[in-house]
């Protein structure tokens, strides 16, 4: 039990103290820019408070906009003061699947930073599939997000085949390969297949409502079963790495590839199915996206998931547990941010900050040692294996 302990106090360690540190920092970003406290410059004690109460509400904030607001409960039941709670979770979602996508690739030794064109693929046949036929409501999600799945697989997947038969760096390709899928949208909801009738702006008709998943706390809440998709995908990734034969040789190619060869594994196989997989997790995200809560394909239906997916992971240290708590993390950030910024004179871009700073500490574990004198900071893990080191 004691080494159990150890080893989770030895993961976790690492994102907790990033995380403060992080808070800390842009605590002091949030007192300086602040014109009231910086009125206060000559007298010491008055500036402190003044920057502590600056800050302490800026943070109350974004806990109210992001886990619980008492106004909202006020006069109506307790339950309803979790509103904030379920938007985060819902903004959360679509981070767990796109963020799994680069933790699997991450395992096995490659870089998926093609995540954003994966989901916007996988958005595309959800939406088509949800908007162009009619099915009974169980069938229809199940085909809405199978062709979501199907279409990212093969786009994920063909990065794995060129890097496996022409050695083709998937960093480049699928940097490459999210351009197109970006122009690709934006062509493609332009044709008569996908723009709304009667409409000009990019938009495509409205998904079936049998296409949609349905809500888990009721019509005034957008929380929806997409939730529930996305932890058992991160459970399928933690059983397939850790319980099956093709995980081991995932994890087996992304710590040595020679030693995978010599060992009779194919890391071409093993390329091209965790490329194919992890966009097909990709692709999931944007089905659940738009099935679960957009309801419409747009053009900047994608967002940023896909490049938010990467800090997920980095966040996660490429586990699906840890990649499922970072995307809730990023997704409290993200909708209390809103709230931070319309109750104080905060900024939204302070969330940009924190999250630049987790990602910063993250990845240089020899600065947080310093800072906090800890010897024996664990940070040995499929990342740091390739180079992420700090």
């Amino acid at each position: 039990m004691k080494k159990f302990w150890n080893r989770i106090a030895g993961t976790a360690l690492l994102p907790a103290l990033s995380f403060l540190l992080a808070f800390v920092i842009s605590g002091l970003f949030i007192a300086l820019s602040d014109a009231k406290v910086l009125k206060e410059a000559s007298h010491p004690l008055k500036f402190m408070t003044t920057a502590l109460s600056t800050v302490g509400n800026a943070y109350l904030a974004l806990f109210q906009g992001s886990i619980f607001d008492p106004n909202l409960a006020h006069g109506h039941t307790v339950w309803q003061g979790f509103y904030p709670l379920s938007e985060t979770i819902v903004t959360a979602t679509p981070l767990i699947l796109t963020g799994l996508a680069v933790a699997l690739a991450f395992q096995s030794g490659l870089f998926n930073i093609g995540a954003q064109g994966q989901f916007i693929f996988g958005a595309i046949g959800a939406s088509y599939v949800g908007f162009h036929f009619h099915f009974s409501p169980v069938l229809h999600v199940f085909l809405a997000l199978g062709a979501a799945i199907a279409l990212s697989a093969l786009y994920g997947g063909f990065v794995g085949l060129l890097k496996a038969r022409t050695g083709a760096h998937e960093v480049i390709v699928t940097i490459m390969l999210n351009y197109i899928a970006g122009f690709f949208i934006l062509w493609i909801l332009k044709t008569t297949t996908f723009l709304r009738p009667r409409r000009i702006d990019p938009i495509a008709p409205e998904v079936n409502p049998s296409a949609q998943l349905p809500h888990l706390a009721g019509a005034n809440f957008r929380l929806h079963a997409g939730i529930l998709i996305a932890l058992l995908a991160a459970y399928f990734v933690w059983w397939l790495l850790n319980r099956t034969t093709i995980g081991f040789q995932f994890r087996a190619v992304g710590a040595n590839a020679a030693a995978a060869k010599t060992a009779g594994i194919s890391v071409s196989r093993v390329t091209i199915a965790t490329m194919a997989l992890c966009g097909a997790l990709a692709g999931l995200g944007g089905g659940v996206h738009v099935l679960g809560s957009e309801h419409a394909l747009t053009a900047d239906i994608g967002g940023s998931f896909g490049f938010d997916a990467i800090t997920v992971a980095l966040l996660g240290r490429a586990k699906p547990t840890g990649t499922v708590l970072a995307a809730l993390l990023f997704g409290a950030l993200r909708t209390g941010g809103r709230t931070m910024q319309s109750n104080t004179t905060t900024p939204l871009d302070i969330v940009l900050v924190i999250q630049a700073l987790i990602v910063l500490f993250i990845a240089a574990p020899t600065l947080v040692r310093f800072i906090f004198r800890v010897k024996n900071l664990k940070t040995k893990d499929a990342m740091t294996a390739k180079g992420w080191n700090g």
